[in-house]
């Protein structure tokens, strides 16, 4: 090959799409029978910290656009998890809170968590060298959201 840089092993991107793809799909386990998909537990643990949000400020805390987020709350609303209301001081906003089953699902998703640190700390020790990786990844977030923008 010509050119070294364009090896697949060469390429940072495709180690995070697959280190991403990868933990998505060691969540499916815990959230298929919950009838949740990633995105949506995502959206959930959100509002989990805080309920009641505009729908710009889920967005953000995802760094997502609301175009992709949208549609994701329609599905959740759909299913009765949330609802969305007119803002009280500008009805453009969209203000997204749980219901009850949304808050239920806490409940039945508590352990998720602990179970996907579990099955990563595949030998002892390994799970903090994992977890030690975590601000330099947001680091690199940062910096990509700047990019992005």
């Amino acid at each position: 090959m010509a050119y070294d840089q364009l090896k697949l092993e060469n390429q940072l991107c495709f180690r995070l799409y697959t280190a991403s793809r990868l933990m998505m799909g060691a969540y499916y386990p815990y959230l298929d029978p919950l009838d949740l998909t990633y995105p949506q537990y995502l959206v959930l643990v959100v509002l989990w910290e805080q309920d009641k949000q505009p729908v710009c400020d889920i967005a953000k805390r995802l760094l997502l656009e609301t175009n992709t987020v949208t549609p994701l709350l329609q599905r959740m609303e759909r299913a009765g998890l949330i609802t969305r209301t007119k803002g009280e001081f500008d009805t453009r906003k969209r203000i997204v809170s749980l219901t009850d089953k949304g808050r239920a699902m806490q409940e039945k998703a508590v352990d998720i968590h602990e179970h996907i640190r579990k099955d990563m700390a595949l030998k002892s020790g390994e799970e903090e060298e994992i977890f030690q990786m975590v601000p330099a990844i947001d680091k690199l977030i940062e910096k990509l959201s700047k990019l992005n923008k």
